[in-house]
């Protein structure tokens, strides 16, 4: 209960943003470096029912990078981050799905997860073996509530594997909440990070975030017609799938 407590206090979370944001920058933008684009469809979203769904590369690098984002655009900063004087003051209002043992994994994901996450039980995955269980309808509960106060990140994906095929969950939120619906594609943070997003692994990597306009969603639609929409949007359905293999043969074509 005290740890919950924490999580929904905003001077907690600002607190954790700042200091994590400190130790996180170098890593960015000195080690690596940081090329932000689409940020102008951040600017004039509501303060809450916002839904980001982007793929997924590591457990934390990715999320943590879209806090700096937004705390820089909070500051007026379009597209770059520049000097973190924006962590004098972050944007907090944000909430980020995360999976429940992820998060209860070490005493780092604890604290992280005083960031704002929404710990749900993934159904397909449990101790790094397949499983098959019901979806517990408080993991909703959890993110419908986060919504009506807050941005949600979420990666349909549930996995940091690329092209893995994306959760129906999402599209289940997307029926039952009608949230602005912002689709980011992400890329670079596997190269330059370890899978849990903490530890550097090639350094002068080109991390790349790019914000897409707002999807257009009939929200009578089926949830395999949002999910392919969704998918698309993040650029990890079999179109694009086909279309990296197709540049990678071509690659290597021409280097022969």
């Amino acid at each position: 209960m005290f740890y919950n407590s924490l999580k929904h206090s905003t001077l907690i979370r600002k607190a954790l943003y700042a200091l994590v944001g400190l130790f996180t920058y170098p890593g960015l933008m000195i080690v690596n470096r940081l090329k932000v684009s689409g940020t102008e469809h951040l600017k004039n979203l509501p303060d809450r029912n916002v839904l980001f769904v982007s793929n997924h590369q590591t457990y934390f690098a990715d999320v943590i990078a879209f806090i700096h984002i937004f705390c820089a655009v909070k500051w007026k900063k379009m597209n770059k981050l520049g000097l973190p004087y924006y962590l004098l003051n972050p944007f907090s209002s944000v909430n980020f799905v995360a999976a429940e043992e992820t998060m209860k994994e070490s005493l780092v994901s604890r604290l992280l997860g005083l960031g704002g996450a929404i710990s749900i039980k993934r159904t397909w995955r449990s101790g790094g073996k397949d499983v098959k269980r019901e979806v517990d309808s408080n993991d909703y509960s959890k993110i419908y509530e986060a919504l009506k106060k807050s941005w949600v990140i979420t990666f349909p994906q549930g996995t940091t594997r690329p092209f893995a095929p994306g959760r129906k969950g999402t599209a289940h939120i997307i029926k039952e909440t009608k949230p602005v619906v912002i689709p980011v594609v992400i890329n670079g943070f596997w190269r330059a990070f370890d899978r849990k997003g903490l530890r550097f692994k090639k350094k002068g990597t080109l991390l790349t975030v790019q914000f897409k306009a707002p999807l257009h969603i009939n929200y009578t639609e089926g949830v395999e017609e949002i999910m392919d929409k969704v998918m698309d949007a993040i650029e990890q359905s079999k179109q694009y799938m086909l279309m990296g293999k197709h540049h990678r043969v071509a690659a290597a074509i021409n280097s022969h």
